[in-house]
């Protein structure tokens, strides 16, 4: 088997909570050496979350799996310059605090890339470093609702949704990871690295579907279609006898095949529906037609009807994580992970899903206890035992 695709790259993460953990957590499923930087004591916040009372929380374990963690306060004199000896060896820094913290620390982009100049620094905020509101305190539900994504969100006599989970944190997180990776790219070419500012705003606002263009194009308002589509139909979330079924269909020869399936091959002629922008403006009578046969009949049904051994359209039965542990597609594929962990057992984390030919799975399984790695961390730097003791002491490690 081939080495780890990012095998040689060292990250020094400040990050925290989601949004950057998550971004570093791909680094470390490809290999990179990911160096986990948490505050003395107390650790990032995340490590308090969902778990059984006195243990490391489990959304913790699958966002920080295979880092290296030590301890230290970089707003510390001592921590500060110990951390700069550790950007000299290390190829990018990933940070999501307020805008301007690192910088109120003397340590901006400019300090670390002059003791480094081969450093990508990337920071990920709220709203970024420029602008009215740079420096701006966010959450997941602020940046979904400042860049336009919950307003799209929802059914039309119902208020702005949040997209499930903390979408825009894991959103941000991925435009973070490529971010990096680009800037690593243009490092190696150029010889100088560069320092990345992402505003997550700018990241959720990226992803709402074209609206702002076609707004400015056409002069329409975003609306909310709920599980619709307003460009196409039928395209729709649809209740059985027994669960729900997600049905989607973007062409014309699709929409036929679903009328045959469910024994109305007129309405694949029928001038209402014959084109996408009629299917679009009849799509709730459309969807209701064939919400109507759908509802007599159960999931298994349905996708017989619909699936592969049928009319072949895009379907699947709508499940929550909690149902998709056994999957036959996610096993198969390698996205349930399960590892022994000396303090709860087992832990099953979500898989990589970029899948290189050949490469090797990431070098340490599990996520790291705090302070995990300071020895072995530091001692890279030259710092024996009896100086730990002492930065410990002073709780700058």
């Amino acid at each position: 088997m081939a080495g780890r695709v990012l095998e040689g790259l060292r990250i020094l993460d400040l990050s925290r909570v989601v949004a950057g953990p998550f971004a570093t957590a791909i680094f470390a499923d490809l290999g990179a050496d990911v160096i986990k930087i948490e505050r003395p004591k107390t650790g990032d916040d995340y490590r308090y979350g969902p778990s059984e009372k006195g243990q490391t929380s489990l959304s913790f374990q699958n966002t920080n799996r295979g880092k290296r963690s030590i301890t230290l306060d970089v707003g510390h004199p001592e921590g500060r310059e110990i951390f700069l000896k550790l950007c000299e060896g290390a190829d990018a820094v990933v940070e999501n605090f307020r805008s301007g913290w690192m910088a109120s620390k003397g340590l901006g982009a400019d300090v670390l890339q002059e003791r480094n100049p081969r450093l990508v620094v990337a920071a990920l905020s709220g709203f970024g470093a420029t602008g009215p509101r740079a420096g701006m305190a966010s959450y997941d539900i602020v940046a979904q609702a400042s860049a336009g994504f919950m307003a799209m969100t929802g059914t039309p006599d119902g208020p702005p949704l949040r997209g499930g989970g903390a979408l825009a944190d894991f959103v941000g997180g991925l435009y973070l990871a490529v971010g990096v990776l680009a800037g690593l790219r243009d490092r190696d070419q150029t010889g100088t690295a560069r320092a990345l500012d992402l505003s997550n705003q700018d990241a959720m606002f990226a992803i709402t579907d074209s609206w702002a263009t076609i707004a400015a194009g056409l002069g329409v308002t975003t609306e909310r279609v709920g599980n619709q589509h307003a460009f196409t139909a039928p395209y729709d979330c649809l209740q059985t006898s027994d669960g729900w079924i997600a049905v989607g269909s973007a062409s014309n020869k699709l929409f036929r095949k679903i009328t045959e399936a469910i024994g109305q091959p007129e309405l694949g002629t029928d001038e209402r529906f014959r084109s996408h922008r009629g299917r679009a403006a009849r799509r709730v009578e459309l969807n209701a037609i064939i919400g109507d046969w759908v509802r007599t009949r159960t999931c298994d049904e349905v996708l017989e009807a619909f699936g592969p051994r049928g009319a072949d359209v895009p379907c699947a039965r709508v499940r929550s994580p909690d149902e998709l542990i056994d999957d036959p597609q996610l096993l198969a594929r390698g996205m349930i992970e399960r590892h022994p962990h000396p303090d709860v057992g087992e832990v099953l984390f979500h898989g990589n899903p970029l899948k290189f030919a050949d490469a090797a799975p990431r070098a340490r399984g599990l996520a790291p206890v705090l302070g995990e790695h300071n020895g072995e961390v530091y001692g890279e730097l030259g710092l024996g035992e009896a100086e730990l003791t002492r930065l410990a002491a002073a709780a700058v490690i």
